[in-house]
């Protein structure tokens, strides 16, 4: 069975306005870039690291916290509903059952939070961002922790991912400021 995407065009017929039609297109279209990050990946077990958490700072920093949120769960939906959209090409429900669910949801979080970085000097806005960053880690560990156990959730679910998270949030905070530029 394919599933039809939809257009900004439909999205402007079912939501009335050009705004709410330029909002669903951007959302959308985050939510391909969400799913394109999702893509490169460096094997781990039982959490792959993916460019996905870059994303989800950008995408709210950028765009506000309503936007970030839109287009993560824009990327959710879509992947639940079939679309590889997920790390490793992976789709459907089950994923969201999974080892990365709380990750998955933590983006949700993520996205809100770095949405607040908007218009803020270097040192507060590379702080909400490293803060946006670690909130996604905290329903991703307590989830993992009922499949893993505590201690071995919190070393395979943050510990492992600590130099990468540092890595990222320097980027969407390059980002961030070449794009105010």
């Amino acid at each position: 069975m394919a599933i039809a995407l939809p257009t900004p065009r439909d999205a402007a017929r079912i939501l009335g306005s050009r705004a709410a039609a330029r909002f669903a297109g951007l959302a959308l279209l985050g939510s391909w870039l969400l799913a394109a990050s999702a893509q490169v990946t460096v094997p781990m077990w039982p959490v792959p690291a993916t460019l996905q958490s870059l994303v989800v700072l950008l995408l709210g920093a950028l765009g506000g916290p309503a936007l970030g949120i839109a287009s993560v769960g824009a990327y959710l939906a879509q992947g639940a509903a079939g679309l590889p959209f997920f790390a490793g090409g992976k789709a459907g429900l089950a994923v969201l059952m999974g080892p990365t669910a709380g990750f998955l949801l933590g983006f949700v979080l993520a996205a809100w939070l770095a949405g607040f970085a908007r218009g803020r000097g270097v040192l507060a806005a590379g702080g909400v961002l490293l803060a946006a960053h670690l909130v996604l880690f905290a329903p991703g560990v307590a989830w993992l922790a009922g499949f893993v156990g505590w201690a071995r959730a919190f070393d395979l679910g943050f510990l492992v991912f600590i130099p990468g998270t540092l890595v990222k949030t320097a980027l969407a905070l390059a980002v961030l400021r070449a794009a105010r530029r």
